[in-house]
C-alpha cells in the first residue's frame, strides 16, 4: 500500500539512528518520522504556493509540539488537553529556528511551516536534538528552496571530558549543556550553559560536536536528499531593483551618512525620518505598487555604509574602538520594600532587575516531557514598547521575551546556592527600560546585582557581553558590545554569560551560513576581557559581595532535615500536628519526601524555635537537654510538660522553684510555656523534668557571658 515508503539509517554518537518517510502526511511539501533509541519526532514542512502580499520578510515559523502522551502522561487542569506551548517547548523552537532560516533564501516570501511533534520520549535521549536533525531531513527532501543541511548534537563535559549526545545520568553531572548546529564546513548555532567552563574547553566541545555531525549526519541526510528529494520549486524574487537601489544610491548616500553617524537612537531616527519621506516621495510615482521594495533600498543603503564603515574604516557609529564598551553604570538598592534591586547600564540599553524571595514550595510546576517537574529559580524577562520608544499595548510575554529570560536564567544558574545551603525559591524579574542593543546581557548583569542585593550567597558574579560579526568573502571582523545598529546590519550576535573563571551560557545567532573556528575562538577572546572589565570595574564596585544577610523585608527561611521515618510525626495525624506549628510559631512549613524540612516565617526566633521543637519531635529526649515545653497537666505532687506533640514529662513541686512551693498553681497555670530540663529518663520511657535546674543553668550562662 505504501509504495514509497522507506526508511534510512546510519550510526550516530555511538546508537542508531533512523528515519522513515513516505507512510504518513502524504501532504506535506516534506515529511520524516526519526527514531534515536525509543524517542520518536515527527517533523513536518509545508510552503504556501504564492508569496505573501505586503511582507518585506521572509515569513517562517517553525514550531516544537510537545505530547504529553510521549511519556504516557495525562494533561493537567481542566481541560485534559495540551494548550499552548510550554516555555521550554518554545526554546526549542528558538533552537531550532536559529539555524535553519539563515540558509532560507532571503528574497523568498512563500510562507513556510515547519511543525516538529514529539511522539515518543525516551528520558535517555533529548527529544529537541531529534527534532533539529527531522527539521533538516524533511526540508531537505521537500520541494522547498534551503542551503541545507544542517545537523545537531548535544554535548556534555562529565569528569573533564566531552561527551557526545549523553544519556540521563551523564547530564545529571555533566558541567556542559551544549547544542551545537552546523553545516558541512561551518558552525551556524551555538546553545550553552555551563559550570563555569573555561574558553579552550568549550571551543573544543563545539568542535567535537561539528566533527560528528560532519562525518555522521549530513553524508546521512545528503544520501536521503540524492535518493528521494524533491526537485526545489522556484519563487518569484524580491530582491531589489539594481536600478532604483543604484538611484537612490547615488543621491542619498551622503545624507544617510549624516543621518547614521551618532550613538542616539532618537537622534538617528529624526535624522532618517525626512530622507525617508523625501526618497518616497521621489520614488513612488516612477514604482507604482513598489513602496516595500523602496523600504527594502533604504535598509540596503543604511547596510552598505554601515558596513563599510566597519570593515573598511574600522569606524563605529558611535565613535567607539571594536574592542570598546559604551559607557557603563551600575547601582543597587533603588526601591524599597523589594527584597533585592539592581540596575545596569551600558549606553542606552538599561535594564533593571529586582529579586523575590519566597518558601520553596513557590517554585514553579512544571508540566512537560522531561523529568523536570518543579522550578526553583524563575527568571522573567519583559521587554516593553517604551523601551524602544515605540507606542503599543502590552500583550504579555512573547517567544524573543521568554527566550532572553532563559539564557539570563541559564547565566546565573551555576552560581545560585542549593536549597540545602539557601533555602528559597527565587524570581527574578528583567525590566527593560531602554534598548539599544543586547538587552539580554545587561540583564545578566543586572540580576547580578540585584541579587547581590538581596543577599544571596551567589558562588561568583556573573556578566553578559555580546560580539558582533561583519563577513566579506573571506574578510572579517569582529567588535564588541554590538548596539542595535551593528545587530540589525550585522552578521552575528554572539552572546557570552560568564565569571571570571568561565562561560556559564552562550547563545549565538547568525545571518549568514555558519562560522569558522577562528571566528569562535576570537569571540570567546574578546567577551572573556570584556566581562572581566565589567565585572571589576563597574559591578563589584557598586556591590562587591553579596550582603550578609537577606533583606530585612524578605522571609526568614530555615531548613533541617529529619529521617525518612519521622516524617509522619511531624505532620501528625490528619495534619494536625503541622498545621499547630504553623499556628503557635507563625510559620510556613513544608516537608518534601526526602526529609528536608523547610521552614519560612517574618520573625527568625519564632522559626528557630520551630526548628527546636521538631527536633524535640523526632529526637529522643535527652538528659541533660533544655526545652521549652507547655503544662498540660497539673497534679497536687507537680505538673506535666509537653516537650513535643506526644512527649512530656513531671516537673515535682520540689522541681518548679529554688525555694519551697506549697502549690504547684503558685509557680503554673494550664497552657503556661516554661524552661525544662531532663533530669532522668527512666527505663518505662518516663521522663523527670525541672524547671529549677534549667532556670539555674540559663541563669549560669548569662552570668559567664
Amino acid at each position: 500500500m505504501f509504495e514509497n515508503y522507506k526508511t534510512f539509517k546510519t550510526t550516530f554518537a555511538g546508537r542508531e539512528l533512523m528515519v522513515e518517510t513516505g507512510k504518513v502526511c502524504g501532504l506535506a511539501n516534506g515529511s520524516c518520522w526519526v527514531h534515536y533509541g525509543e524517542t520518536v519526532v515527527m517533523v513536518n514542512v509545508t510552503a504556501s504556493a504564492k508569496p505573501r502580499e505586503g511582507v518585506d520578510f521572509f515569513p517562517l515559523a517553525v514550531d516544537y509540539e510537545e505530547k504529553l502522551y510521549a511519556v504516557g502522561k495525562i494533561p493537567g487542569g481542566y481541560l485534559k488537553r495540551e494548550g499552548r506551548p510550554s516555555e521550554k517547548a518554545i526554546l526549542n523552537s528558538r533552537v531550532v529556528d536559529r539555524p535553519m532560516r539563515p540558509l532560507f533564501p532571503k528574497d523568498m516570501r512563500n510562507d513556510v511551516a515547519i511543525v516538529m511533534t514529539v511522539l515518543a520520549v525516551d528520558p535517555e535521549t533529548q527529544p529537541e536534538i531529534i527534532a533539529m536533525i527531522g527539521a533538516s531531513i524533511a526540508v531537505s527532501i521537500s520541494d522547498i528552496p534551503w542551503n541545507g543541511p544542517i545537523g545537531g548534537i548535544s554535548v556534555g563535559l562529565v569528569d573533564g571530558e566531552i561527551v557526545l549526545m549523553p544519556d540521563a545520568e551523564q547530564r545529571a553531572k555533566s558541567d556542559l549543556q551544549l547544542t551545537v548546529a552546523s553545516s558541512e564546513k561551518k558552525v551556524v548555532m551555538i546553545e550553552a550553559g555551563a559550570n563555569e567552563v573555561d574558553d579552550d574547553t568549550m571551543l573544543k566541545a563545539i568542535m567535537a560536536g561539528h566533527e560528528e555531525i560532519n562525518k555522521s549526519l549530513i553524508p546521512f541526510i545528503k544520501q536521503i536528499q540524492a535518493e528521494i528529494g524533491k526537485p526545489k520549486f522556484s519563487f518569484p524574487s524580491m530582491e531589489v531593483d539594481h536600478d532604483l537601489f543604484e538611484a537612490i544610491q547615488n543621491k542619498y548616500t551622503e545624507q544617510v551618512k549624516f543621518a547614521l553617524d551618532t550613538d542616539d537612537k532618537n537622534v538617528r531616527e529624526e535624522r532618517l525620518q525626512p530622507i525617508k519621506d523625501a526618497i518616497h516621495a521621489e520614488f513612488d510615482e516612477q514604482y507604482p505598487d513598489k513602496a516595500a521594495m523602496i523600504d527594502e533600498c533604504i535598509y540596503k543603503l543604511q547596510k552598505f555604509i554601515v558596513r563599510r564603515w566597519l570593515l573598511d574604516e574600522q569606524k563605529r557609529v558611535d565613535g567607539r574602538g571594536m574592542d570598546e564598551m559604551r559607557p557603563l553604570a551600575a547601582e543597587v538598592g533603588l526601591l524599597p520594600r523589594v527584597h533585592g534591586s539592581g540596575l545596569f547600564t551600558r549606553g542606552q540599553t538599561q535594564v533593571m532587575t529586582i529579586t523575590t524571595l519566597g518558601p520553596v514550595s513557590d517554585s514553579q510546576k512544571l508540566d512537560g516531557i522531561d523529568e523536570e517537574e518543579t522550578k526553583r529559580y524563575m527568571h522573567h524577562y519583559n521587554f516593553p514598547a517604551y523601551s524602544v520608544g515605540e507606542t503599543k499595548a502590552s500583550r504579555g510575554p512573547g517567544r524573543r521575551e521568554i527566550g532572553h529570560g532563559a539564557l539570563a536564567q541559564r547565566a546565573l544558574e551555576p552560581v545560585i546556592p542549593p536549597v540545602e545551603e539557601f533555602p528559597y525559591a527565587i524570581r527574578l524579574v528583567s525590566e527593560v527600560l531602554s534598548s539599544n542593543g543586547s538587552t539580554s546581557q545587561a540583564s545578566i548583569c543586572g540580576s547580578t546585582l540585584s541579587l547581590m542585593d538581596a543577599g544571596v550567597p551567589i558562588k561568583s558574579p556573573v556578566a553578559g557581553i555580546s560580539c558582533g560579526l561583519i563577513t566579506e568573502g573571506d574578510r572579517w571582523m569582529t567588535m564588541v558590545d554590538i548596539q542595535g545598529l551593528e545587530d540589525f546590519f550585522g552578521d552575528m550576535d554572539f552572546k557570552v554569560g560568564g565569571t571570571h573563571k568561565g562561560i556559564t551560557a552562550i547563545q549565538m545567532d547568525l545571518k549568514i551560513d555558519g562560522l569558522t573556528p577562528e571566528i569562535i575562538k576570537d569571540a570567546f577572546a574578546k567577551t572573556h576581557k570584556a566581562r572581566d572589565y565589567i565585572l571589576d570595574e563597574i559591578m563589584l564596585k557598586a556591590i562587591p559581595e553579596p550582603r550578609p544577610t537577606v533583606n530585612k523585608y524578605a522571609p526568614k527561611m530555615l531548613n533541617y532535615k529529619v529521617p525518612v521515618d519521622k516524617i509522619r510525626e511531624v505532620i501528625g495525624t490528619g495534619g494536625k500536628v503541622i498545621q499547630k506549628l504553623c499556628a503557635d510559631f507563625e510559620v510556613k512549613i513544608d516537608i518534601d519526601e526526602e526529609g528536608n524540612v523547610f521552614i519560612c516565617g517574618q520573625d527568625l526566633e519564632k522559626a528557630q524555635n520551630c526548628i527546636a521543637m521538631i527536633k524535640a519531635i523526632t529526637s529522643p529526649p535527652e538528659v541533660g537537654a533544655i526545652y521549652k515545653g507547655k503544662v498540660v497537666r497539673i497534679m497536687n505532687f507537680g505538673a506535666f510538660v509537653e516537650i513535643a506533640p506526644g512527649k512530656d514529662g513531671m516537673v515535682h513541686i520540689s522541681e518548679l522553684e529554688n525555694r519551697r512551693v506549697e502549690k504547684v498553681e503558685d509557680v503554673v497555670s494550664i497552657g503556661d510555656e516554661i524552661i525544662v530540663k531532663v533530669l532522668e529518663i527512666d527505663n518505662q520511657g518516663k521522663i523527670r523534668l525541672s524547671r529549677k535546674a534549667a532556670l539555674a543553668e540559663i541563669e549560669a550562662k548569662k552570668k559567664n557571658g
